[in-house]
């Protein structure tokens, strides 16, 4: 789908897939991300003073924060970065620089484009790799002739003779090598040796990723490269080759420019924990360090230009997605300047009993549809009962309550330890169908729920 035709109801349609609920949240993104297509298409002077809606997302654990911000950048094909606000620098440690997201950023898009790049050049990338492993079966020669032995016009005929009879044995050849009846053949390749020799490290205090340079690279290239002769089959020669020409084929240069495009425009940070560097307005201690993250992260989040190994990038237009729990603490104790930058704020719902039901069975990645599939692999025919899907979500809405709540994720945890036995058992058992109901789940986690010290260690 592309961007024009993604408006905000296609987006929330699509997010409804995947995510329950939370529909306040998923109305803010759609329109934030319909924005970046709407500047698109406005005059080139008022583009650039366009500045995106960031989002503040409210919200516990577990309920769909992180998973709203990823299948909105999956819909948009945008690059997407997910990091923690409580990484970076803070009193007691070293931590990351905040410049050190963009670079992070830059990589993701320029594997997601270099990737694009090398399924679009893969087919003729094929017919090359055809061809060298149809040289090494079958190498040209020229019909051997000595002067003087023919005229000149036998010679010639001859010459036409012997192309016309190899180039019927290639053809005859390509066509074994299709239907795979030379697959057992083994061939000789020349490759280049990956193996690492002796190389410098040079580290910062913020880690070697930070140096904006790629030292390995760079060595690399000031030596010769290594080849050594390989004995492998047709069909890893065919792969082999074919990534060698995938390589060939990829315009680096142009994969960089479209990637740095595509960060400026369409980039995606997903600011998780922001609540854990909000202070309380005192004067010392680690929330003195807390607001210093909190005002280093603004100069990024405002827009700033910031220096990669693949080049300079601009942070103007990139959407960021900030997200808390802020039990403790409020949006309104961020400092002005970094509140100013998220306008947009969206208070995400507890889940319920009935939210749980919903996300067993509703989206398109079900947990329930997950587990039948899977075990469907071993040939178990597994069947969940509609009062089973409504034990088990009684059950996470009760660990939720005692213990932690930790949103959704509960479920993960209580359909592990409920399908634990069939899980290990499934390749020898002899009754292949299994049907799953109330009285199977209390049996399975009657005591754990019983025993509250065990729950909080089990589920």
């Amino acid at each position: 789908m592309s961007s024009e035709e993604l408006t905000p109801q296609k987006i929330v349609a699509e997010l409804d897939k995947y995510i329950v609920g939370q529909n306040n949240a998923k109305r803010a993104v759609a329109i934030a991300l319909r924005n970046r297509w709407r500047r698109q298409n406005v005059s080139e002077e008022l583009r650039d003073e366009i500045a995106p809606k960031n989002i503040i997302m409210i919200g516990p654990t577990g309920v769909g924060k992180t998973e709203i911000a990823r299948r909105l950048a999956k819909l948009d094909n945008s690059p997407f970065l997910n990091i923690e606000a409580s990484k970076f620098t803070e009193v007691g440690y070293v931590g990351r620089d905040v410049d050190s997201m963009i670079r992070d950023l830059v990589e993701i898009a320029v594997n997601m484009v270099k990737s694009e790049e090398m399924e679009r050049v893969r087919f003729k990338a094929e017919e090359l790799a055809e061809e060298r492993i149809l040289d090494i079966l079958f190498p040209s020669r020229k019909p051997e002739t000595r002067k003087g032995d023919l005229l000149e016009d036998e010679h010639e005929h001859a010459e036409q003779e012997g192309a016309v009879a190899r180039q019927d044995t290639r053809e005859k050849l390509r066509q074994l090598l299709r239907r795979g009846e030379l697959d057992n053949r083994l061939v000789d390749l020349d490759v280049a040796d990956t193996r690492m020799g002796p190389f410098i490290e040079v580290f910062s205090s913020s880690g070697v990723e930070d140096l904006g340079l790629n030292i390995k690279e760079m060595f690399g290239n000031m030596f010769p490269k290594k080849v050594k002769r390989r004995r492998v089959r047709v069909p890893e020669a065919m792969e082999i080759l074919t990534e060698e020409e995938v390589q060939r084929l990829i315009d680096m240069d142009k994969v960089i420019r479209t990637s740095l495009t595509r960060v400026e425009q369409s980039g995606i940070i997903f600011l998780d924990e922001i609540d854990k560097i909000v202070g309380s307005n005192t004067a010392h201690g680690p929330d003195v360090s807390r607001e210093g993250v909190q005002r280093d992260l603004l100069p990024i989040v405002e827009g700033s230009t910031v220096n990669t190994k693949y080049g300079m990038v601009k942070t103007d237009h990139i959407l960021f997605i900030a997200a808390g729990a802020f039990s403790s603490t409020k949006p309104s104790d961020l400092i002005p300047e970094l509140q100013g930058r998220f306008p947009i704020r969206v208070e995400l719902d507890s889940l319920t009993k009935e939210d749980f039901i919903r996300i067993l069975t509703e989206p398109s990645n079900a947990l329930v549809k997950q587990y039948v599939e899977m075990l469907a692999t071993e040939d178990i025919d597994i069947t969940f009962t509609d009062d089973s899907i409504a034990q088990i979500a009684e059950v996470a809405s009760l660990v939720n309550e005692r213990t932690e709540n930790i949103g959704a994720r509960r479920l993960y945890t209580v359909m592990e330890t409920l399908l634990d036995e069939i899980s290990f058992s499934a390749p020898e058992m002899t009754k292949k169908d299994v049907m799953i109901n109330a009285e199977y789940v209390k049996e399975k986690l009657e005591d754990i729920i019983e025993d509250e010290d065990l729950s909080r260690y089990i589920l």
